[in-house]
């Protein structure tokens, strides 16, 4: 019963001890019936047995007449004598005496006399509390009265208790589901405030946590859990509020300092490159062609530092009409430019798939997912790219039959600086926020992309909402 809910198995619980109570009763009330019925039984057969010892005594030596008087209906009478039956009768209410069957003899010999009442089956006459007892004269009177009127009384009772039992259990259920229902309403109103909560967008940008339980009663245990939930909604609401306000500082900061760099760097560049049009030596050479490197992967770093901090803050992208399909073509031929030694391959449907969205950062995803290929596997490696239409969005991915991203690496291959231990070092130009900003852009055109990753088969794959789906 434990997968049930709490309202079933409260109700469930209660029925069954109610069950077991009303089970406990009605037993002990059938067997305290029944043993005082038959103590009852056992007094008329005694009163009966005294009076057929007097009416044998006043009787001929071989007769036992039948007593006088009003006597219980199918009284038994016997006399037994020297280990015989003399005479065994039946008296029905209103009828001649009619005999006992011989074969039912041995059992009025077999009783011992002077005890107390003992239950015979008599065969076709049916279950007897029969007494035998020695007159003064040296015969045995056996006395005896049926046992039917008890059982029937013993099973009307047996009736009267399961229908009163089944018809208190169905009402007790329903009284029972409406009482806890109504004493469940405020866990359920805990529940439900709890399971709005965890709906909640929590992990970043501003939140507005308004959620409470309504009417808390703390003085019941589950006014005291709405309560303690309260706080703790107020304790991490108020973790939110700063959590966001140091996350805008942080994402000011770094647009901020972004946009200043950018000015210094460009001046950087712009000097590097007039000096380099003078006769120089091959040492100052070299050191202005790498000044002009790192100046150069500076230059993107920044820029990529600022377009993740425009993201952070919520600024709108351009929106239009993109054909993805000629993004993914052109990207793909710029890849093979920049990558010959790789295989490129592309799978596009025949129509163009068009979706809502920025075109200039949809082709920097693209721009990013294929150099993140051609930068972290070897020479001659195979890459596809595909493009598929799906009933509500449109389905990109970049597969490569490379060594694969390692499984510590591969849960934090989204994140902001993430960098295996040899493939992404920072001599191959990785910045180490491409994959960010892909997860970025496509979040800001409501879309999303994962990855998975094996020896042999790394995929990248991205969904975009489409036009009109």
């Amino acid at each position: 019963m434990s997968h049930h809910s709490l309202r079933i198995r409260l109700v469930a619980t209660t029925l069954l001890l109610l069950a077991i109570a009303s089970a406990l009763i009605a037993v002990a009330t059938t067997i305290s019936l029944r043993q005082f019925l038959i103590h009852r039984l056992d007094d008329d057969v005694r009163a009966s047995s005294r009076i057929l010892i007097r009416a044998e005594l006043g009787s001929p030596p071989t007769l036992l007449l039948p007593p006088r008087g009003p006597r219980p209906p199918d009284t038994l009478t016997a006399l037994v004598r020297d280990g015989t039956v003399v005479t065994a009768s039946v008296s029905p209410f209103g009828e001649d005496p009619r005999p006992v069957p011989e074969s039912e003899y041995p059992d009025l010999v077999s009783l011992p006399e002077g005890e107390r009442p003992q239950s015979v089956d008599l065969g076709e006459l049916g279950d007897y509390r029969l007494v035998a007892t020695r007159t003064p004269i040296g015969d045995t009177v056996v006395s005896g009265l049926p046992l039917g009127p008890v059982e029937a009384i013993v099973t009307s009772l047996v009736l009267i208790e399961l229908v009163v039992t089944g018809v208190t259990l169905g009402g007790a259920g329903v009284a029972a589901a409406m009482l806890v229902r109504r004493e469940l309403r405020p866990l359920e109103r805990v529940a439900a405030t709890a399971a709005r909560v965890s709906t909640l967008p929590l992990d970043r940008g501003e939140v507005s946590l308004v959620e409470r339980v309504p009417d808390v009663d703390p003085d019941t245990e589950v006014g005291k859990v709405g309560s303690a939930l309260n706080r703790m909604l107020d304790n991490v609401g108020s973790a939110l509020e700063a959590r966001h306000e140091s996350e805008v500082q942080l994402r000011q900061f770094i647009a901020d300092a972004s946009h200043e760099l950018r000015t210094p760097l460009a001046a950087i560049s712009g000097y590097t490159e007039l000096t380099r049009r003078e006769e120089l030596s091959a040492d100052v050479e070299y050191s202005l062609t790498r000044i002009a490197s790192q100046t150069e992967r500076m230059t993107a770093l920044v820029e990529d530092l600022l377009l993740l901090a425009r993201l952070d803050a919520g600024r709108p992208l351009e929106r239009g009409e993109v054909d993805l399909t000629r993004l993914v073509v052109d990207a793909v031929a710029d890849a093979h430019a920049a990558g010959p030694d790789h295989r490129w391959q592309l799978d596009v449907p025949d129509q163009p798939v068009v979706v809502p969205g920025d075109g200039s950062r949809l082709a920097q995803v693209l721009a990013n997912l294929l150099a993140n290929a051609r930068t972290h596997t070897p020479p001659g490696t195979n890459v596809t790219v595909a493009l598929a239409v799906e009933p509500s969005s449109a389905r990109l991915s970049v597969a490569d039959d490379g060594p694969g991203i390692s499984p510590d690496l591969l849960p934090h291959i989204f994140e902001r600086f993430a960098r295996g231990s040899a493939s992404r070092s920072r001599d191959n130009g990785s910045t180490g926020l491409g994959l960010a900003i892909v997860r970025a852009v496509v979040a800001a055109h409501a879309g999303t992309v994962n990855a998975t990753s094996k020896p042999g088969c790394t995929e990248f794959t991205v969904r975009l909402p489409r036009s009109g789906a």
